[in-house]
Formats: C-alpha cells, sequence, structure tokens
C-alpha cells in the first residue's frame, strides 16, 4: 500500500491544494501507514472497513479536537476515492461509513478597540514600518495569511486603493484596502534598501526574503502581548474581525464573502451569528428587562 500512498501524494500535489493542506493529508497517510505496517496491513486489499474502524478507534485514544479527527476521516476518505476510481479496490469502504458532521465553531475576532490598540503596537524599531503595513493590510482587506505573505509589491494598486489577491484553489480576486493600510505599505516601501519592483515580494523577512508564516505569527504574537491583550492572536483573528466589524457597521454578506473569497454564501453565513450573540449581549444589558438586569 506505500506505492498507491506514494502515488495518491503525487496525485494530491496536481490539485492545486495549499502547502498547508498537503502536509495535513500526508501527514494523517503516514499515521495511518504507520498503524496498518504494525499490523501487517501493506496491501491495498487491507484498506477495508473493520481496518479503518480500528485505525480511527486507535487515533480516538489520544483525545484529538473533532476537527483533527474530521480531518482524518476525510483524508482516507479521499485515498478510497482514489483507489477505488483506479480499480485498485473492489469497494469504497467510505460508504459503510457515514460521514460525521463538522462541529460549528464561531470565528473568535478582536473588538475594534483590541485591534486599533494591535495595529500601532511598535514591537521591533527595526521593522516598525514592515509590522505596521502588514498589519494593517490584514485587518484592512480580510486577508488569509498565505494570501498576505504570497504578495507581490505590483498587487498593491494605490491609484485604486485595492490589491490582487491569490486566494484558494488559484482564484484571483481584487478587494479594497483603506487609506490608512495603503499608507503604512507605502511608508514601509520607502525603508526598504533595494527598493523593489512589482514582481518582489511585498513583505520581506529579517534575510531578506519574503516573510514567512512563523514570521508573521509573531509580529502578530506580540503585537498582542505589546497591547496587553490576554488572549492567542492569530493572522485569522485579524480576518475574522475584518468581517465582523464589516458586518457590525452594515457590510451586506454578498459583499462580504466576495472580499473574503468565500466559494460559498454558507461559508460567510457564520459571521452574522457572531454578530447576533453581539447583538443580543447589546439588548440585554440595555433592555429594562433583559437578562443582566
Amino acid at each position: 500500500m506505500l506505492k498507491q500512498i506514494d502515488n495518491f501524494k503525487i496525485h494530491l500535489r496536481g490539485r492545486n491544494l495549499s502547502a498547508h493542506t498537503l502536509r495535513a493529508y500526508e501527514g494523517d497517510l503516514r499515521d495511518f501507514m504507520a498503524f496498518m505496517s504494525l499490523r501487517g496491513w501493506i496491501h491495498a486489499r487491507d484498506f477495508k472497513i473493520q481496518n479503518i474502524r480500528a485505525y480511527l478507534a486507535y487515533e480516538s485514544q489520544k483525545e484529538p479536537s473533532r476537527n483533527s479527527m474530521l480531518r482524518k476521516i476525510s483524508s482516507l476518505r479521499s485515498f478510497a476515492k482514489y483507489l477505488s476510481n483506479r480499480g485498485m479496490i473492489a469497494i469504497n469502504p467510505f460508504k459503510l461509513l457515514p460521514a460525521p458532521k463538522r462541529a460549528k465553531q464561531l470565528p473568535k475576532f478582536l473588538s475594534e478597540a483590541d485591534a486599533a490598540r494591535i495595529m500601532d503596537a511598535e514591537i521591533s524599531p527595526r521593522h516598525a514600518a514592515r509590522n505596521k503595513a502588514v498589519l494593517e493590510l490584514i485587518y484592512s482587506s480580510g486577508l488569509r495569511r498565505s494570501e498576505a505573505l504570497g504578495l507581490n509589491i505590483g498587487d498593491i494598486n494605490f491609484a485604486e486603493g485595492s490589491v490582487k489577491v491569490l486566494g484558494k484553489g488559484g482564484k484571483e480576486r481584487i478587494v479594497p484596502v483603506t487609506d490608512i493600510a495603503l499608507e503604512a505599505i507605502s511608508n514601509y516601501l520607502t525603508t526598504r534598501p533595494d527598493g523593489g519592483d512589482g514582481q518582489a515580494p511585498l513583505f520581506l523577512g529579517s534575510r531578506g526574503v519574503r516573510l514567512s508564516g512563523e514570521g508573521l505569527r509573531l509580529i502578530i504574537k506580540n503585537s498582542a502581548i505589546k497591547s496587553h491583550i490576554a488572549r492567542n492572536v492569530t493572522p485569522h483573528s485579524l480576518r475574522h474581525s475584518f468581517a465582523t466589524h464589516l458586518l457590525n457597521n452594515g457590510c451586506d454578506l454578498k459583499s462580504l464573502q466576495e472580499m473574503l473569497g468565500h466559494k460559498s454564501l454558507g461559508a460567510t453565513q457564520v459571521y452574522t451569528h457572531v454578530s447576533l450573540e453581539r447583538l443580543k449581549k447589546v439588548y440585554d444589558d440595555a433592555h429594562p428587562k433583559g437578562k443582566s438586569k
């Protein structure tokens, strides 16, 4: 089965998946193969329902999060479909295994005041202009981590106040950028010794190459600490804050969907629940007979 898994990995790399998704799939399959090999189940014919159930039971003993288990199931389901489509197994075992539903989690976001404090936190005088620019841009335009880090200088349109983003599945979209973010980016570019042409990475790390995901994570983490925000703040927290603050201030769902790069409106609708929770709290605090009275 090892050969089939290696071929499946090659197949996945041709599907234009993100690097993060590829690592997750490959890690899940590596764990599965290790479990199967220890039991002498090394052929494609061993990929059957009882062995899959045994593996999932074994993994559940490690008490992973629900979403981690769902991802493992999804990885194996994709592998089963791959084997079935190529005639390597007679029956797709996942036809006998119902797909569990993903737990709905409301996105965690910052208050508008906390978001403003993070934007203004100076954690590194040497990279203050860059840090300000990347934070303002992510919050201004709701970019994913990979989208922000993948930007080149030429993707910023200062004249139109927009940014060209390469999103999931290689799909491009144009997203508005605030004047504050544009000013921060302009200030940052004047500090770069090389200037950089349109094809140069927008955000550079300490070594003069494209800023890494870990580098961005530390910028946001340290900015939150400097701002005395006692919670874990990530690039996605800024994206969630962008979406929630827009909805709270009257943005319609369809426009928000386009700016976030969601394929379906359903993915965007989760933010309506966040806004509704906030509305309920305001109501309970303000109404004479609200729950908080």
